[in-house]
């Protein structure tokens, strides 16, 4: 059944959700934020990419900062850079940094993919992903094993925003470290209560 219009939730959440789903929480449940070198980073290349506007190459469009929703998925956003080629969108999300080892990236521009078909009824069969450390873009195939996992966590998401709990700390060097909530989230002291709590009940 579709969402209506007061469900939609913000399509960027799926790349929070699969990078840590307590950050997810943090930032969609209890609206905590903080900024630090990489989330600056990654704004002021958004907001360049933003800003460039909408231009016309030979028979290519360029759209750039392109609102997206799907009431299917309950989503609702902005694609960074969406290009027509002729009457195919091809949407090319921009990152800073490089590629990730887990798939939030591929899922995030698969969402845009999936919004697009919905809002122009075009397949979507490819779009690409700019990486802002090698300059270069890296194809993404929306096949039927991306889609559907795009589709799972877009209903996870739904499922976490809806029960209003924010998911308790596990301590990841390779994210936390990254994270610009560290110092709120506390990973570590929250890890060790947590811990310590359960051994207690037991």
């Amino acid at each position: 059944m579709p969402y209506s219009e007061d469900d939609l939730l913000p399509l960027s959440a799926l790349q929070h959700l699969l990078y840590c789903e307590r950050q997810c929480a943090l930032i969609h449940i209890e609206q905590v934020w903080s900024e630090n070198r990489f989330t600056a980073e990654g704004r002021l290349a958004h907001d360049h990419v933003h800003s460039t506007g909408h231009e016309t190459r030979g028979d290519m469009h360029i759209a750039r900062d392109l609102s997206l929703r799907s009431l299917r998925l309950g989503l609702i956003g902005k694609a960074d850079v969406v290009e027509f080629h002729g009457a195919t969108p091809y949407p090319v999300e921009h990152k800073r940094g490089h590629s990730k080892s887990n798939r939030c990236d591929e899922v995030q521009v698969c969402a845009q993919a999936l919004c697009l078909e919905e809002m122009l009824g075009k397949p979507v069969p490819e779009g690409a992903l700019f990486y802002g450390e090698p300059r270069r873009r890296t194809l993404v195939t929306f096949d039927p094993a991306l889609r559907a996992e795009t589709e799972a966590a877009a209903a996870r998401l739904h499922r976490l925003l809806e029960s209003g709990r924010t998911p308790p700390a596990v301590y990841d060097k390779a994210k936390c470290e990254r994270c610009s909530l560290l110092d709120l989230c506390k990973p570590r002291i929250a890890g060790d209560v947590s811990r310590y709590l359960s051994e207690a009940v037991r």
